[in-house]
């Protein structure tokens, strides 16, 4: 049985497309994963012009009738939000020494982002200089909300809470221009 001088370099040419092929398809794949996984800036995102500011929650809708309500204090500057949470509350829920005769104040900080009509915040419970609380009274761990953005003007942000909805009926104290810092 006798190969061909022709059909020994077929073989040979085929082999050598197959290596070339592979080559092609290793060095594509490379190139989209260093693509895809190329480092972001080193900077803070730019957040929403239109959260950029300090808003308080004057007041709760029927607190008066409420066995526990919250206040809320936002301070949202580029895309970092700092929270204040005034917690009063006619029940005790925590150990007398945390009761603090029903109010006391609660901070997160951490990161927002709108998509479409969503607020969404993933931030940590933290002590007032907003130093990560790992202990302590009330709430540890992560803050994590969503709320749905009912309306918005120029000074006022009516928001609803997914998770109770509750309504928080935010009003713009301060006007803060975001200067994106590095991280």
């Amino acid at each position: 049985m006798t190969i061909s001088i022709n059909k020994l370099l077929d073989l040979r040419i085929t082999k050598r497309y197959s290596r070339l092929r592979f080559l092609y398809i290793i060095l594509f794949t490379f190139s989209i994963f260093q693509l895809a996984c190329s480092p972001r800036p080193n900077i803070q995102g730019k957040g929403e012009a239109f959260m950029q500011g300090v808003w308080n929650e004057d007041s709760v809708a029927f607190s008066n009738k409420l066995n526990n309500y919250t206040q809320h204090h936002f301070k949202i500057t580029c895309d970092s939000i700092y929270i204040d949470l005034e917690t009063h509350s006619k029940v005790n829920f925590y150990e007398d020494s945390c009761y603090n005769n029903g109010v006391w104040k609660e901070y997160a900080k951490g990161v927002y982002a709108v998509k479409g009509d969503t607020l969404f915040v993933g931030a940590t419970f933290t002590h007032a200089n907003y130093k990560q609380k790992i202990s302590g009274c009330y709430r540890i761990g992560r803050y994590d909300k969503n709320f749905l953005i009912k309306s918005k003007t120029s000074d006022t942000l009516l928001l609803e809470s997914l998770s109770d909805r509750r309504e928080i009926k935010l009003s713009l104290k301060e006007k803060v221009t975001c200067v994106q810092k590095e991280l």
